[in-house]
């Protein structure tokens, strides 16, 4: 478990929330992982009030669950977690980009462009670190040429969840160079403004991530019960 001491700012509470919850996506703690409230504020360099606060936070979220014993763990990722995430993901970022490519000006295309050529220079640098986030923000700008407030507010009520997805699936080298072959091909679809195709580009590419998290998971079961 990997934790920095963060400073007092405006609202602890919400501050230790969010750094927990970003140290659970980056699998700075790990899947599983039991809590200790001692350990943790001595680590982060505060009180247990706000701690408790940011723990129960996380619970509601299901990010961590109680355990028999007292004290939290960090969620597993099930498959039917996995399956449900995804499956949605499929039908509402599919459709956006259904729109995207009905809606969109050429003008909109040339920040995906820029941030394909980000991608692609941790590709063949071998920098994977930055990778979720540059494809995030593809994604983010894909999306928001729909054009739809309410269909990309509910695609960002999934974004703590897939942010964590994406880690795992990135660190994936072989998954990691498809990727970018996915969104040069939705990329080109963009420019032909061919709906059809964007829209089946995204669902495929979505579900073709869902394969390999639960590819890893299971290769990480099996690595633990070896």
């Amino acid at each position: 478990m990997k934790l920095n001491a963060i400073g007092e700012r405006k609202s602890l509470g919400e501050d230790v929330y969010d750094h927990l919850k970003q140290a659970i996506i980056d699998e700075d703690i790990e899947p599983g992982a039991r809590l200790v409230e001692n350990r943790i504020a001595r680590m982060l360099g505060i009180s247990r009030t706000p701690l408790r606060e940011a723990l129960h936070k996380l619970e509601r979220e299901d990010w961590i669950e109680k355990m028999p014993s007292g004290g939290f763990k960090v969620m597993t990722l099930s498959r039917e977690d996995i399956e449900e995430t995804f499956g949605i993901r499929a039908v509402l970022e599919s459709y956006a980009a259904r729109l995207a490519a009905e809606k969109h000006r050429s003008s909109d295309l040339l920040p995906l462009e820029k941030v394909m050529k980000k991608f692609q220079d941790c590709l063949e640098k071998k920098r994977t670190a930055p990778l979720p986030g540059i494809n995030t923000e593809f994604h983010d700008l894909l999306y928001v040429m729909s054009d739809s407030p309410k269909l990309i507010k509910m695609i960002n009520q999934l974004r703590a969840q897939i942010s964590r997805y994406r880690q795992i699936i990135l660190k994936q080298e072989d998954f990691a160079a498809a990727s970018f072959r996915d969104h040069a091909d939705m990329l080109t679809a963009m420019r032909q403004r061919d709906a059809d195709r964007v829209e089946a580009l995204v669902r495929t590419h979505i579900l073709k991530g869902k394969q390999a998290v639960i590819h890893r998971i299971k290769e990480e079961n099996a690595r633990k019960s070896a």
